[in-house]
Formats: C-alpha cells, structure tokens, sequence
C-alpha cells in the first residue's frame, strides 16, 4: 500500500459520499413537478441522506478496527449499490426518501475508511499530502457533482443520475477487492461496548481532537450546507437554466481545485499547521462578503458564487493540517476516529442546510448560517491551540495510553 495507491483508493471511496449526496441537485425541481410533490418532501431525501451518511459513521468505523478494513467497505458498498438501483426506480417520493437513507448508510463507509486506512499507513508529511488530496475530493465532489447531474439530467432525465451512482458503488466495489489490501489489524475486542465506550470518551475528552475536529466541520460543513439551497437560488431566483447552474458551480470547485493545489505546493516548506490560520482567514472574508451580498443585493451568478468560493478556497488550506492533526494521535482506534469525525462533519452539514431551511429565503438564509458556521470554526481552531499547548506531547504517549486503555476495558469485558 503506497502512498500513490493509498491516495488513490482514499480519493475513491471518499468521492462516494459528496458526490451522491450533490449529484441529483439539479433535479430537485424536476423530482418536485414529476410526484407532484412538495419542495419540502424533496429537500426530505437530502436530509435523510445526510443522516443515514453521518449517524452511520459511527457505526462502520469501529466495525473497521474490529472486522478489517476491506470486508465492512465491501459490506457496506453492496447495501449502497442496491440503494442506488431502488432509487432509479423509485415509484414514489416516499421510497426515493428511504432510498436514499440507504444510499447515505451505504456511503458511509468511504470517509470513515479512507481515513483510517490512511492513518494506518502514514503519518506526518505523507499522511498531509493524502489527506490533501482526500480534501481535495470532499470538496470538489459536491462541487463538481451538479455539473456532472445537470448534464446527466438533460441527456436523460433524472434516474439516470442514480444509474451514475450504481456504476461508480461498482467500479468502487471492484477497485476494493482488486488493490486494496487489508490494513488493520482484526480485533473484536474494540466493538465491545466497554471498548467502544472508551475509545468514543478518549477522542471527545481531548481538546486537541475535538478542535481540529469541529474546526474541518464547520469549515467543510458549509459546502454541505449550501447544497440544498444553491439549485433554488441559482434556478429560481436567479433564472439559471440547470446546465447554467452546473456551470456556475466551477466556481466554487474551481476555486478550491486551485488553492488546493498552492496549498500542497507549499506543505513540504511551511508545513500543514502553518496553513490553517491563512486558510480561515480566508474563510472569514469569504463569510463577510457573503452577509453583505445576500442582505444587500439581487442573486446572481457574481454576488452568489463569490463569497462562496471565497469560503471554498479557504477551506482548501484548513483540511490537511486539521485532518492529520486529528488523527495522528490515536493509531489504535483510527476507524473511530475517523468516524467520529465524519460524523461531525455531516452533522454539521446537516444542521446547517435543516436550519437554513427554516428561515425561508434561500439566499439570506445561505448569507446568515454559512457566516455562523465560520465563527464556530475559528472558536473551534482556538480550542485546538490551547489544546496544543496543554499537551505538547501528545503524539508521544497518547497511542499507546488509548491502546492500553482500550485493551484493558476489553479484558475487563
């Protein structure tokens, strides 16, 4: 397992989960028109996702540092193949909901895994330039995904983006069997509840994990939020054909392919830490500009996608120090911890879009949550650096004392 080929297979099953969530987004409209249902209804079957994606997390995770990491991804890549299918063919609103709680459930299993396998393999500089990559893909596939929807949407309606789904969990199941190579070490002693129970209060007790952790939420959490509310305001207020909505959502993906690649220039000589307080700087401005535009002007294309991909290019140099910041310390339970994270993430996704879509407006809406989404990440990174300084030494004794710690519930079990 390179890091060539850790990256690649990383990237993959990573994309899983963005890409399915944002693919179908242009659709939403036509969904709407086709059951004769509510804009309300529709917007369901992204939250359900979002939930059987986050919750989910938790699950497979530690299944991971139980079972390997190779037989829970093909579990749980099969059970998301089947889900895309009923979803193509889904006579209902309501089914497509529940298919699409089987999509998240299934999906899950990318992140979680992809990070734990990296934390296996790498640490320090090598771990950051994975992670960057993998930061890459979670956030350019929601990005990307509606560009890709909206062509798929015109070319042959909106089934045919979850036959686009089916291929990918296919060739992802293939990828899997044929190049990944098992990197765990099989215990079941660490799903024991006592176990499990243990690992969960290490990560939530340390101020450094749940710093970095929140920090990556809330940062990459507002690319997630703004799914569900972009095709509205683009589409309905802005008067944006779906294949001009595609095209319009370069800008965010652009942005953040771009400064994602200046940040991995610059790795190797300032060093991931160094990035994340340029990085949320960044972020900061992109939020100002964002309160400004959508309390003060029209939406269009200039005053939506600016500040959005302002925040998208900031986030590009947050992700691959906060990513290995929050991993590195706990080798023995990576599939947790990288669950955990993931589900915070998603959460924050999905509380961020849930809110936004009680407030009504789309656009101020989109102008009031991502901004408050960006001030708890910049609480979030404070945290983190006074976390930094209680435990200097963290990544010296911390494994091996939540190893111990971990084995030691197990046999008292």
């Amino acid at each position: 397992m390179s890091e060539r080929r850790v990256g690649l297979i990383g990237a993959l099953l990573v994309a899983i989960g963005p890409v399915s969530m944002a693919l179908y987004t242009p659709a939403m409209p036509d969904i709407v028109r086709e059951f004769a249902a509510t804009d309300s209804a529709v917007k369901l079957t992204l939250t359900a996702y979002f939930g059987g994606f986050a919750i989910t997390q938790l699950v497979c995770g530690p299944l991971s540092d139980g079972f390997g990491r190779k037989p829970v991804t093909f579990a749980f890549i099969t059970l998301y193949v089947a889900a895309s299918l009923l979803a193509m063919l889904a006579p209902t609103v309501e089914l497509l909901i529940v298919a699409r709680l089987l999509q998240g459930i299934g999906a899950s299993v990318g992140v979680a895994i992809a990070r734990a396998v990296v934390r296996d393999c790498f640490t320090g500089e090598a771990s950051s330039r994975i992670m960057n990559l993998m930061g890459i893909v979670l956030a350019l596939g929601p990005a990307v995904a509606p560009t890709i929807g909206s062509l798929t949407l015109v070319a042959a309606g909106w089934r045919a983006t979850f036959l686009v789904m089916t291929a990918t969990g296919i060739a992802a199941i293939i990828i899997v069997l044929a190049a990944l190579t098992e990197t765990g070490t099989r215990d079941t002693s660490r799903i024991r509840p006592r176990a499990l129970a243990t690992s969960f209060r290490a990560l939530l007790k340390s101020p450094r994990y749940m710093g970095s952790g929140l920090t990556i939420s809330f940062t990459l959490g507002t690319i997630y939020a703004q799914a569900p509310l972009l095709p509205f305001i683009l589409m309905n207020e802005a008067a944006l054909t779906p294949v001009q909505f595609g095209f319009a959502m370069i800008c965010q993906s652009g942005s953040f392919l771009v400064s994602s690649l200046v940040a991995r220039a610059l790795l190797a000589r300032l060093g991931a830490d160094r990035l994340v307080p340029f990085g949320l700087g960044m972020c900061v401005c992109g939020a100002l500009l964002m309160i400004l535009t959508s309390h003060f002007a029209h939406p269009t294309i200039l005053t939506v996608m600016m500040p959005v991909g302002l925040v998208a290019a900031g986030i590009a140099f947050v992700l691959p120090g906060m990513m290995t910041a929050a991993l590195a310390p706990f080798p023995a339970i990576a599939g947790a911890a990288s669950a955990l994270l993931g589900f915070f993430q998603m959460t924050a996704g999905m509380a961020g879009s849930g809110i936004a879509t009680l407030l009504g407006d789309p656009f101020e809406a989109m102008g009031t949550i991502i901004p408050a989404m960006i001030l708890l990440a910049v609480v979030a990174y404070w945290i983190y650096l006074r976390g930094v300084a209680a435990e200097p030494d963290i990544l010296a004794r911390r494994p091996d004392s939540v190893s111990r710690t971990v084995s030691h519930s197990s046999a008292k079990e």
